[in-house]
């Protein structure tokens, strides 16, 4: 579906005061170029504002059948007729033929004529360069970016790429290169295009898009870019050539097959059965093998054979492929290597007679608009801004959607809460309809479009019948020049186009008649959808560079998003959230939105989705400026009216703390009467309590709900705790008030809004850090910050997160015990608290208190930092490696830093070194932890360890090692003659004549052995 508006993009035209009627014209760069009818003459002309000016005029070596213009290199290419032979040339240096005088060199392709064979220095002077090809050109086309050439024959496509050669020091010549030849057998152009890689053809109803690529990889194995049993056979015995043909046995003149429609996007296109073999014809030196090409898109259409229509009225035309920039381009004077800024986006048009279909082609291929001709369209060109069509009697301006893909393309905020843009596939409209006599050719450069006109004397008639009928409508341009007896009925217009900003301010004033006439219509805000694309494309243009020009454009762009903000706002409509993103490219401040808004709803009660829905994620979000009391006010009574329940969230904002805190009190007790009781609301008039010094009501309103509620609380809201994100949190009066007074409620709530995530861990560390600043003298963590930690470990189930909190808690136990004073520090949970209610905090092993009684000499803070380290080396959980390096803080020279070590050693299995250290430091809990530790696949070191030690350390000790000999009888000798056979344990025996001492054991082990 098309929309159609009455606007006016076409300001002004004037006529091109050629001396004979023109058969061909093209444009670009400012120049205007026209042959002759039939003729051999080109006439060049400079386009300005009101009028154009002659540059130069100049004879072709043939009648002209096609005429393209590049304005990267400033050349033109024809493909000529003569004498029944068809022909390329190009026309380089044309300018030179101001004077008509000037002299004119003919060169073959790659043959410059340099000033050697000159007699002389080189001269200024066009050159026509003749380009040969392995078959008569049927169409052509030039790259927009690089200047290259495209030229499509019958059997498959050349590429040419621009160069330039110095002719001395102070002149140069355009050349070009033949580089790639595209077979594509079966297929014969009807048009083709070429930019930036992209390579178009079009035949009646079909039309291919591939792109060409450089890659970094080895050489490809083969050229043919697609598989064998998809190339079309051209042998007599299969007549399968991958396209529907009639049957063997049936007479072509008696049936003709039509294909079936078909569209294939991105790599399903290499399955359309278009065979493409590439053939490299560069210079040795390139890397060929290194180039790729792909399918991008493939569409057929199946004839549309209308009443009154014929074959050639279903041909496809007006193949086009169009750049879209939105940075400057660095250019050299050497425009061999001018090389334009790589496009943002890639646009691909071509259109039936009474459709037109303009696809993306980069990055992602899709379908961006279709458009539907009230009338059989001759011709079609796209632009950045407009789709300019051309029936018979009427030029068509329709929209178009580059700026919208665009700016997709180069903005990732786009289609956020942040930013917006109307949508790509917004119904696109047609903006104005402007009647001429006998339109035969539309072409497009910029800021105007030229028009060839030739009537006769019955397309004469029709277009006054025509004229007669459209009397009553608006036009934007003059009317027609009269036709006379010597007129011969053509003309050459040019029409230029209203300035971006008069035509976005037209179609504002539009969209107002729209608003008022019909307030709930969508076409008020389809209007100013496409205002603002209009804008877009002006601002993501890198040639509007004044920067009066773009602050002009950047105000007009803020006002378009004020006008689609209030819209959206406004309204029930489907897309109301995006008043949000609007309203913030706006530039206006919430207050001024909120001023809008009132003054248009008139009531509390007439205010829209959209703009309640700004307001609340505004203050969700706290990406708005403090408001003052009036205006806070006014909130308050808005969300009262519209969404109540929405009141403790919006008063909780610090955005609204100029609120007056009695009507605060007031809505939310109204709240309170009409709905169910609310943690929630209750916290909120807490704190409103709280601000005002009111501390028995705010102990009454604590008082209603259990903790775990008021948790549920603040889960919901969590702004009574924390403001602002990442690191701009702080704490509310109402957090620090919890520090001194329920500090286990504060962390509960801390454990349960990073469960919930709401917030981060960092953000709840700055929160607690902030939180606890003024109220630690020392540069460590604050307890409360640690009692969050150690909350969070018994509460999280996330394996990654208990990691990071175990070390972090290790190392602040760590750093108090050897520091040995928490100068009265108190915690939430003692040792036994993390013991019983978290696996990752492990029973104390029995030789740990061995190590460290209870009745140790140290102060009970401490006794419960060093239980809770002890402990989580106990547990399963922590990495003992990671804490290795802080273990350096503790001197293994007391029984507190030595249990640590010793469990450091033994949760990473060195229980030998766990030995010595206990038989050199705490023998007595050598055989406590020899009962734990030595089991299973430990059992050897009893006797390969233990027994052997304690042995020479007795013998050493000179029989004063009481503890060693103690340990030595009460257990060890027991388990070895245990679990050894007699001749083993004959084996340990020492050799120094003590077996006496051991002989009981060893009776005892050859009885066991007897046993078994």
């Amino acid at each position: 579906m098309v929309r159609v508006y009455n606007c006016h993009p076409f300001a002004s035209q004037h006529i091109v005061p050629t001396e004979q009627e023109p058969g061909l014209v093209c444009c670009g760069g400012e120049a205007l170029f026209a042959v002759s009818a039939g003729g051999c003459k080109v006439e060049a002309y400079r386009v300005h504002e009101d009028r154009c000016s002659l540059v130069c005029r100049f004879g072709t070596m043939g009648a002209v059948r096609s005429l393209i213009y590049s304005a990267v290199g400033d050349y033109l290419i024809t493909i000529e007729e003569k004498n029944r032979a068809t022909y390329l040339r190009a026309y380089t240096n044309w300018r030179y033929q101001a004077e008509e005088k000037a002299r004119v060199g003919v060169r073959l392709l790659g043959h410059l004529l340099r000033g050697s064979s000159l007699r002389g220095a080189p001269k200024e002077q066009m050159e026509i360069i003749e380009i040969p090809l392995f078959a008569p050109p049927l169409c052509a086309a030039c790259c927009p970016v690089t200047g290259d050439l495209l030229v499509g024959c019958a059997t498959g496509l050349v590429l040419f790429s621009l160069r330039r050669q110095k002719l001395d020091e102070r002149l140069s010549a355009l050349d070009f290169e033949r580089f790639l030849i595209l077979h594509v057998p079966g297929w014969t152009p009807s048009q083709v295009a070429l930019c930036d890689g992209f390579v178009a053809l079009q035949t009646d109803l079909e039309v291919l898009v591939l792109q060409l690529e450089r890659t970094q990889g080895g050489p490809a194995k083969e050229h043919t870019l697609v598989p064998s049993d998809m190339i079309p056979k051209t042998s007599d015995d299969d007549p399968d050539d991958g396209r529907e043909k009639p049957g063997a046995n049936q007479d072509p003149d008696d049936f003709f097959i039509l294909p079936k429609h078909q569209e294939m996007l991105g790599e399903e296109a290499k399955e359309c059965g278009v065979s493409v073999t590439v053939e490299w014809t560069g210079v040795e030196t390139e890397p060929r093998d290194n180039l790729r090409l792909t399918y991008v898109l493939y569409r057929r259409f199946a004839p549309d054979f209308f009443q009154g229509c014929n074959v050639e009225d279903t041909k496809l035309h007006s193949l086009q492929l169009l750049p879209v920039f939105t940075t400057p381009s660095s250019k050299t004077e050497d425009a061999g290597d001018a090389k334009e800024a790589e496009p943002t986006c890639v646009f691909c048009f071509f259109s039936l007679p009474n459709s037109g279909y303009m696809y993306s082609v980069r990055s992602t291929v899709e379908l961006v608009s279709m458009y539907q001709y009230p009338e059989k369209a001759h011709q079609a060109v796209l632009s950045e801004r407009f789709l300019y069509v051309i029936t018979r009697n009427a030029l068509q301006c329709f929209s178009v959607r580059c700026s919208a893909v665009a700016a997709r393309a180069v903005d990732p905020y786009i289609d956020t809460t942040m930013k917006a843009c109307p949508s790509c596939a917004m119904e696109v409209c047609a903006l104005r309809i402007q009647l001429f006599i006998g339109l035969k050719m539309v072409c497009h450069d910029r800021s105007h479009i030229v028009l060839l006109t030739a009537a006769n004397a019955e397309s004469t008639e029709e277009a006054e019948r025509a004229s007669r009928r459209t009397t009553s409508r608006k036009t934007s341009a003059p009317k027609s020049k009269e036709l006379s007896e010597g007129s011969f009925g053509w003309n050459l217009y040019v029409v230029n186009m209203v300035p971006t900003i008069p035509l976005y301010q037209e179609m504002v004033e539009y969209s107002k008649k729209y608003e008022v006439t019909n307030p709930m219509s969508q076409s008020c805000i389809h209007l100013l959808s496409e205002a603002h694309l209009l804008l877009r494309a002006a601002l993501l243009d890198p040639q509007v560079c004044n920067p009066a020009e773009q602050q002009q454009l950047q105000n007009a762009f803020q006002e378009s998003c004020t006008l689609l903000g209030d819209c959206y706002s406004r309204f029930d409509k489907r897309d109301s959230h995006l008043a949000l993103p609007y309203y913030k490219m706006s530039g206006l401040s919430a207050t001024d939105i909120i001023r809008r808004n009132v003054a248009f709803a008139g009531t509390m009660a007439g205010f829209g989705k959209g703009f309640l829905f700004f307001l609340k994620h505004s203050l969700y979000e706290e990406s708005m400026e403090e408001l003052s009391e009036e205006t806070a006010n006014l909130v308050l009574d808005i969300f009262t009216h519209m969404e109540p329940s929405q009141l403790p969230h919006i008063i909780s904002s610090r955005f609204m703390r100029h609120a007056s805190p009695i009507s605060a009190l007031a809505h939310l007790e109204n709240l309170e009467v009409v709905g169910a009781p609310s943690a929630t609301v209750t916290l909120c008039r807490a704190a409103l309590e709280l601000r005002m010094g009111n501390l028995q009501q705010y102990k009454q309103h604590m008082d209603r709900h259990a903790e775990m509620l008021q948790v549920y609380g603040f889960i919901e809201e969590p702004k009574l705790l924390i403001n602002g994100r990442g690191k701009a949190v702080t704490p509310t009066p109402f957090a620090r008030h919890l520090r001194d007074t329920q500090e286990g409620l504060l962390v509960a709530a801390a454990v349960a809004l990073h469960e919930n995530n709401k917030f981060s861990l960092e953000e709840v560390d700055l929160f607690f850090q902030e939180l606890c600043e003024d109220a630690v003298e020392v540069p460590v963590e604050p307890q409360l910050l640690v009692d969050f930690w150690e909350a969070l470990v018994v509460a999280s189930p996330s394996e990654s997160v208990v990691q990071e909190l175990l070390f972090r808690l290790a190392s602040v136990y760590i750093d108090r015990v050897a520091r040995k004073d928490r100068s009265g520090i108190k915690c939430l949970k003692t040792a036994d608290d993390l013991i019983n209610s978290c696996s990752h905090y492990g029973m104390l092993f029995p030789w740990v208190n061995v190590l460290t009684p209870t009745y140790f000499s140290i102060t009970q803070d401490y006794q419960e930092d060093l239980q809770k380290l002890q402990s989580l080396l106990c547990g399963p959980t922590l990495d003992a490696p990671s804490i290795v390096p802080l273990l350096e803080q503790l001197s293994d020279s007391d029984g507190a830093g030595l249990s640590i070590h010793v469990l450091c050693a033994t949760k990473q299995g060195d229980h030998e070194r766990s030995i010595d250290r206990l038989l050199d430091l705490c023998p007595q809990a050598v055989l406590s932890y020899a009962r734990h530790e030595l089991h299973h696949d430990k059992m050897a070191l009893w006797w390969r360890k233990l027994f052997p030690e304690l042995c020479q350390r007795i013998k050493s000790d000179g029989g004063r090692g009481g503890v060693l000999l103690s340990t030595l009888r009460a257990e060890t000798l027991v388990v070895i003659a245990m679990e050894l056979n007699p001749v083993d344990f004959l084996n340990l025996l020492p050799d120094d004549g003590m077996a006496e001492f051991f002989l009981p054991h060893l009776l005892t082990c050859s009885q066991k052995h007897l046993v078994t």
